[in-house]
């Protein structure tokens, strides 16, 4: 039996040391297929960078950007606005007396130049009944900083008023992933589900076990400052001493961004507020009911983050009536606290254009670009000029030869010492 083994043994060294034997295995052939798109043969234009060639589309940037950004900042200047920066309003003067704002807290870019009366604030304090005035629950001492400014002319329609916040880093990388999508669009999610998502570290009360509702940091800490509609005083040609110009938060967020919220399937004992809620939103119950958020537009606006430290995001509009020129005041409860990191927080009455509200940056950009093109085309005109450089015959390039190439590969090159 073991001579049997042997002898198959040495038959099959032998056959596998057979040079005509052939593999019965189909070598696989890893070379593209010969097409001119495998082997790149397509034709294609290969642009050859000359004086000629270069030097008018330097001029012809220069010629096309510099019109665009003069048109892009002549419409950036045409938007107006007013902006009151508001953080040290606490310091303000009680009702009965009134203190002129700082220049340096003050904005403003109008048509008219007829500005007669610096903006000036006062401040009051009002108590402000929880969750409405006809079902007063939780009354809060609030803070209503006064502002008053004046519109040179009129402006609008359409009329925004933003409010904009300074060193407030939206983009902090903890913090824009702090929520969670599926909580807002209305799903149930039980503890587990909330422990394990991205809301961190508002996810779980401590002192109830519930989950918070919205979780997460971005909607813990939105801009909860109250501002009231614009004002008109000393109306002319009416018995009323003033006017409200009305403006309405409806409408201030995207669309796309309301299609993300819809109402939630919680019931008010499974979840809790948020711990910065808890001023306007004690608890949940029948009478703190849960905020639908798709209709509240305003969280919406909060909930799309800024980029930058510094953003405006847009708080009421009026569509449809012009703001007549005079003298207005805005009243804003002021909660939101910025002092304690340095920030600012202001409101921004504007207009628009085409290109949208002032930003004259784009503009900018485009004639600094612009000039550049021309001035390097002017540079290098006169160098070529001047002290010519000399260029090659072209018909020597490779794509102009129609001869196939006669390159081959030599592969790797003999080492020292090494036999050819």
């Amino acid at each position: 039996m073991s001579q049997t083994n042997e002898e198959i043994q040495q038959t099959d060294s032998i056959d596998s040391q057979d040079p005509n034997k052939k593999d019965d295995k189909k070598e696989k052939n890893r070379k593209p297929a010969n097409t001119a798109f495998r082997q790149q043969r397509l034709r294609a234009w290969q642009p050859i960078l000359t004086p000629k060639t270069v030097l008018p589309i330097f001029f012809a940037v220069g010629i096309i950007f510099a019109p665009l950004g003069g048109l892009l900042l002549w419409a950036s200047a045409k938007v107006e606005e007013i902006s009151i920066d508001y953080s040290t309003c606490s310091s303000a003067p009680l009702a009965n007396d009134t203190a002129t704002i700082p220049s340096n807290l003050v904005t403003s870019n109008f048509k008219s130049k007829n500005q007669t009366q610096a903006p000036y604030w006062s401040k009051f304090f009002l108590d402000v009944n929880y969750p409405n005035q006809s079902m007063p629950v939780s009354v809060i001492n609030t803070t209503v900083c006064r502002i008053f400014f004046e519109i040179p002319d009129d402006i609008g329609p359409p009329v925004f008023l933003y409010y904009r916040l300074t060193n407030f880093y939206q983009n902090h990388r903890r913090y824009v992933k702090s929520f969670d999508q599926q909580q807002l669009q209305g799903q149930f999610r039980d503890n587990n589900s909330i422990s394990n998502s991205d809301c961190d570290p508002l996810r779980i009360d401590p002192e109830t076990g519930k989950a918070f509702y919205p979780c997460g940091l971005i909607a813990n800490s939105i801009f909860n400052d109250t501002i009231n509609s614009p004002v008109w005083m000393q109306v002319a040609g009416s018995d009323a001493d003033n006017q409200t110009y009305s403006m309405t938060s409806q409408g201030i967020a995207w669309s796309s961004d309301r299609d993300l919220y819809k109402p939630t399937a919680y019931t008010p004992d499974q979840v809790v507020p948020p711990p910065n809620w808890r001023v306007q939103y004690p608890t949940y119950n029948a009478t703190f009911p849960i905020p639908n958020l798709q209709q509240w537009e305003a969280f919406q606006v909060w909930m799309r983050t800024a980029g930058l430290p510094t953003f405006s995001k847009l708080s009421l509009r009026n569509d449809t009536a012009p703001m007549r020129s005079g003298l207005y005041y805005v009243d804003v409860n002021d909660y939101f606290p910025v002092t304690k990191y340095g920030g600012t927080k202001s409101i921004l009455i504007s207009t628009r254009t085409a290109i949208g509200g002032k930003n004259p940056f784009l503009g900018i950009a485009y004639i600094v670009v612009a000039g550049i093109c021309v001035l390097l085309g002017a540079l290098f005109t006169a160098t070529h000029l001047i002290k010519p450089r000399k260029l090659g015959d072209h018909t020597y390039l490779s794509w102009n030869n129609e001869q196939p190439s006669t390159a081959i590969t030599t592969g790797r090159a003999s080492r020292p010492n090494e036999n050819s």
